[in-house]
């Protein structure tokens, strides 16, 4: 009887598991494809933005928590609203603000592509600073909430330097780079900017900014000088706001219909959250031609793709190679797009990268899009592209090799520690975690980076058909925006992630009005993936989300990088720690 019971037991207990997993999987098959959404005819069409943007959406389970649409869900819903016949307006209501500004110029190109639909486009503000500003002066008309303030002060960067306080723990950061723009060291090293550190962050800054009042100036009918003096008089009360011309009334949400003369029904809205998830994502057996999408987004480092808590997402060597092999081989795929979103990481990893990028680019089109950042490592995978495309505001080049450590014996000193080696060789100690180099070993390092720098540069040139001598004179670590990259012949494009569809059409020879169909990598999480991992990192990542702001975890994700993602004494090709507001 007791045999019985547990017999039954067992059985019972396998049906409900098998009965939770099907739920699952019906779940998950809902959330991942989707559908189109039910939009009744004159609905307005509300796009709220908050926080950071995302490049690749989280899959599985990962659906079922609130998670920031990506930039593509945003591009992509506005394209489709444009001809969407039962969306007549749309809202556009930016909140919240992104560490850079590529990813927000790209969908300020959104906006006024949609804007020749005819369809009208009303930019609100509950909140309005630099960027929601920006974004919202893309639209129509910009209305401002009636208590909300106009923040708008300028822009201003800031770096963190950590030499204070490793020396106050008895810390010996001994760090060693090529070119004297190449200043992620400098976050170790030093107390504060060298001439060459303060001298790229202000002309970065500063063309930024007149990026910014460039557009603002063109979108108000306003010249730039008078743009600038706006700046210098802000931030505004919201009437102030208006009675100098920066926004086009003061209004709560409700009132925007009658205020702004919206056509169609004031009950009639359809939300974006639902509404990003109807567009074609590649998950079809269309017959239309294939472009593949590979997103390179996080830090670069060896081995496999995964997710780091502080950093968030690490682009893995070996698993963007076999994404690369796939897209290759897939005789469907006409041409593929390499999406990057990164600061760089390991000069061996973005090696690695490069030689596939280098195979595939013999095999088919091949085109480089870079959104916020794609610098150092992150250029150095794009070069081999037949077409690099970027936003004005893309942080890019970087072309420089840092390595190093930081020393911590006195630290163990401080606290009655003592950590004692026994090696045999004459540099196995080369890493020691508690004393600096030693002259010999400095003297291997520099050759060793000189040798990287000099590969960095070599093809870098040939990528860019001109000479390792007018690389080097652009590159020693220097970091450009986007617009300063494409003078300087380091890009050949300013646009974004449709331009650089665009590009890829043409080289494989389609019709530029054809449809295509976007075969995106990573490719969609399967269904036993999603079973056996439902949270794939997103619930710590979330937790740090809503713990720290954009801006802090970039800092903390990059300060601690060195030490948590790559190998001792491994040359670093990533840029320096720049947090823009």
């Amino acid at each position: 009887m007791a045999q019985r019971k547990g017999v039954a037991l067992v059985l019972v207990f396998i049906a409900v598991a098998v009965l939770v997993s099907l739920t699952g999987l019906l779940l998950i098959v809902a959330l991942a494809t989707g559908g189109e959404p039910a939009v009744r005819a004159n609905s307005t069409l509300v796009i709220r933005l908050g926080g950071t943007l995302d490049e690749v959406a989280p899959g599985g389970f990962s659906r079922l928590f609130v998670s920031p649409p990506t930039v593509r869900e945003v591009v992509d819903s506005l394209r489709r609203a444009k001809t969407d016949g039962n969306v007549s307006a749309v809202i556009l209501a930016p909140g919240g603000t992104a560490p850079f500004w590529g990813k927000v110029q790209e969908i300020r190109d959104a906006v006024l592509d949609f804007k020749t639909s005819g369809k009208p486009i009303v930019g609100y503000l509950e909140y309005g600073g630099e960027q929601e500003y920006y974004l919202a002066t893309a639209c129509d008309h910009v209305y401002l909430m009636p208590t909300s303030p106009l923040e708008l002060t300028g822009l201003a960067s800031y770096e963190l330097f950590l030499r204070g306080a490793l020396d106050k723990i008895g810390a010996v950061p001994d760090m060693l780079h090529i070119g004297a723009y190449k200043t992620a060291a400098n976050t170790y090293m030093d107390k504060t900017y060298t001439a060459a550190h303060r001298e790229m962050a202000e002309s970065l800054n500063g063309d930024l900014y007149d990026q910014m009042v460039s557009a603002i100036a063109e979108a108000r009918g306003k010249t730039a000088d008078e743009v600038r003096a706006m700046f210098e008089h802000g931030p505004y009360l919201p009437q102030d706001a208006l009675d100098a011309g920066l926004v086009d009334g003061l209004a709560y949400r409700d009132e925007l219909y009658e205020r702004a003369g919206l056509p169609g029904d004031a009950d009639r809205t359809v939300d974006f959250s639902s509404y990003r998830y109807g567009g074609d994502d590649g998950f079809t057996f269309s017959s239309r031609p294939r472009i593949a999408v590979i997103y390179a987004v996080g830090l670069i480092a060896s081995g496999d793709s995964g997710t780091d808590p502080m950093q968030g997402d690490v682009v893995g060597s070996d698993t963007l190679a076999r994404y690369l092999r796939r897209a290759r081989e897939d005789r469907s795929v006409r041409a593929i797009v390499l999406r990057i979103d990164s600061p760089g990481g390991s000069a061996i990893a973005s090696d690695a990268i490069w030689r596939e990028m280098e195979r595939t680019r013999s095999a088919k089109p091949l085109i480089a899009s870079m959104s916020d950042l794609a610098a150092s490592g992150g250029y150095y995978i794009a070069l081999p592209a037949h077409a690099i495309v970027a936003e004005p505001a893309t942080l890019t080049g970087s072309i420089g090799v840092v390595v190093g450590k930081v020393a911590y014996g006195g630290t163990l000193d401080k606290l009655g520690l003592n950590l004692e080696a026994v090696s045999t060789g004459r540099y196995a100690e080369m890493d020691s975690p508690v004393r600096p180099f030693t002259p010999d070993e400095r003297q291997k390092l520099t050759a060793m980076m000189q040798a990287t720098y000099d590969t960095f540069v070599r093809k870098a040139a040939e990528g860019r058909h001109t000479t390792p001598a007018a690389i080097d004179a652009i590159a020693r670590g220097r970091v450009w925006t986007g617009r300063q990259a494409k003078a300087n012949g380091l890009v050949d494009e300013l646009g974004g992630l449709t331009r650089a569809i665009a590009l890829a059409k043409e080289r494989a020879g389609l019709d530029p009005a054809a449809d295509v169909s976007i075969v995106v990598y990573p490719p969609r999480r399967s269904l036993f993936d999603a079973l056996t991992q439902p949270f794939d990192g997103t619930s710590s990542r979330l937790a740090m989300r809503a713990a720290l702001t954009a801006e802090e975890r970039q800092a903390l994700g990059l300060l601690t990088a060195p030490l948590r993602l790559f190998r001792r004494g491994e040359p670093l090709a990533i840029m320096p720690n720049v947090y823009l507001r």
